[in-house]
């Protein structure tokens, strides 16, 4: 007499379920990872575009010709070489000082994400 191996039907169907309840609790997880991963990239770009304009006015402060002028939050992607790493992060301007210095609250948005940045910059 033969003998047959392999796998019946229910075991089959049990691996399919299996593999469908894995996948509906990983999916959740990455979803919330992309999102946090979106946030920590705009946190990135924001902590660059606040350390690149404060080190911008004191090099302007320091010997008058260097660096770029920034007026305002739109402003603030001039001292990143390169600018924005794309053009689907948008830069809002929340409060500016008027005065000689411009320190303010900047927002930068992408993807229905916000984070909100100092920018400094002179008049």
């Amino acid at each position: 007499m033969k003998r047959q191996s392999g796998f019946t039907l229910i075991e089959l169907i049990m691996v399919i379920i299996i593999l469908g309840i894995l996948a509906a609790v990983a999916m959740p997880k990455y979803i919330n990872l992309r999102d946090e991963a979106t946030i920590a990239a705009l946190h990135g770009v924001a902590g660059a575009l606040s350390s690149g304009t404060a080190i911008n006015f004191m090099a302007q402060s320091l010997h008058q010709g260097s660096g770029v002028r920034v007026l305002d939050c739109e402003q603030a992607s001039y001292v990143l070489e390169g600018g924005l790493p794309d053009a689907t992060y948008v830069i809002t301007q929340s409060t500016l000082a008027a005065s000689t210095v411009s320190v303010g609250g900047c927002t930068i948005t992408k993807g229905g994400k916000s984070v909100t940045f100092m920018v400094t910059g002179s008049n």
